[in-house]
């Protein structure tokens, strides 16, 4: 993994269960504001989902989303993506978040 994947999966693993973050924010925190696409890949390729590995130990890849609240994609298929947003007590309505 390169160092921004490694802040990257930092940054993610420290997002608390039902939050989330933008592509972008996750980006900003993990010291590069213009690489949210590069935060998209690094989530795809997460080989640490809470699909296939412990919560514990997993990164929630889920609770990073797109801009405005829009749901984005998932390594998992978005239909995981939004059985676990709303175990966390996310609504989902016309693919956005919303409480």
């Amino acid at each position: 993994m390169t160092e921004f994947s490694n802040r990257v999966h930092q940054v993610v693993k420290a997002i608390p269960a039902g939050q989330v973050l933008t592509y972008g924010q996750v980006a900003t925190r993990a010291g590069r504001p213009r690489a949210a696409r590069a935060v998209g890949t690094i989530m795809k390729n997460n080989p640490c989902s809470f699909l296939n590995t412990t919560p514990k130990q997993a990164t929630p890849c889920h609770r990073v989303v797109a801009a405005n609240l829009k749901l984005g994609g998932f390594n998992g298929g978005q239909q995981a993506k939004i059985q676990l947003l709303q175990a966390e007590g996310w609504k989902i309505d016309r693919g956005k978040l919303v409480r």
